[in-house]
């Protein structure tokens, strides 16, 4: 369980007598006006427990912020590419340039305490009956994108729970396997997106990006896992995107982080 304080209330995993609705995010990347919109939304949907892919800081401009509210909530993190760059877990040479700035400023702004919390964060973890990864869960230390419909049926060998969540493209997408075939969706054009979770399936589910989408769509993205209903709906919400272009800015970070909030890719 990563809880960023022991005594957070909200890290306790909800009580079996009550409706079980995790809301799952990814790649928030420093961006807390779009964190903030999605736990209020999370909220309003009647979210009782966060769960989070990795990705919590790295491009924008309040990673801190964004890894405390996180680990606040969290019932189970796992980390990202990002929180390793910014440990210095990996060699840069992967990132462009513009990634790499980000990194480097990012890390300069970690304190002792969060450096610890982030190093301990697990690659993979179980909750329910969902893996969460934040790239692949084959390999997960290569972080590998699953982005066409092989990458993700090729991966199914790699996991052995009925669901796997994961995140890293920054685009929402679901692979479906079962006795009937195989299914895959990208690229929606209509919001939420219904995934009704079929006995004799398994899925994965890439939530989509919180802080940075990249699928032509601005607005902030993560999914609602109910486990009552046997649902995962894929969910977008507007934010402050001018307001974090502006403090992104602000901080000295390259334009090209702003301007690409404002265009979702």
């Amino acid at each position: 369980m990563a809880c960023w304080t022991e005594s957070a209330r909200s890290c306790a995993p909800p009580s079996r007598g009550s409706r079980i609705r995790y809301a799952v995010l990814s790649d928030i990347h420093g961006n807390y006006e779009a964190l903030s919109a999605v736990l209020a939304d999370a909220d309003r949907a009647g979210a009782r427990a966060l769960l989070c892919l990795g990705d919590m800081v790295g491009y924008g401009a309040d990673p801190v912020a964004c890894a405390e509210a996180v680990g606040e909530r969290a019932v189970a993190v796992v980390a990202g590419n990002h929180e390793h760059a910014a440990l210095g877990l990996m060699s840069l040479r992967w990132f462009n340039p513009v990634a790499r700035e980000a990194a480097l400023w990012t890390r300069e702004r970690l304190s002792d305490g969060l450096r610890g919390y982030l190093s301990a964060l697990p690659l993979t973890a179980t909750v329910e009956d969902a893996t969460l990864v934040h790239a692949s869960p084959r390999s997960p230390e290569e972080w590998e994108y699953l982005m066409s419909p092989d990458d993700g049926f090729e991966v199914f060998a790699d996991f052995g729970t009925r669901l796997c969540f994961v995140g890293h493209s920054h685009r929402p997408g679901v692979w479906s396997l079962g006795s009937s075939g195989r299914e895959h969706a990208a690229w929606f054009r209509a919001w939420p997106v219904q995934v009704r979770l079929e006995v004799g399936r398994r899925y994965v589910i890439n939530v989509g990006s919180v802080g940075q989408p990249r699928d032509r769509d601005r607005r902030a993205a993560y999914a609602l896992w109910d486990l009552e209903e046997r649902l995962v709906s894929l969910r977008r919400v507007e934010y402050d995107h001018r307001g974090a272009a502006a403090r992104i800015l602000a901080a000295g970070l390259p334009r090209a982080l702003a301007d690409r909030l404002g265009n979702g890719f």
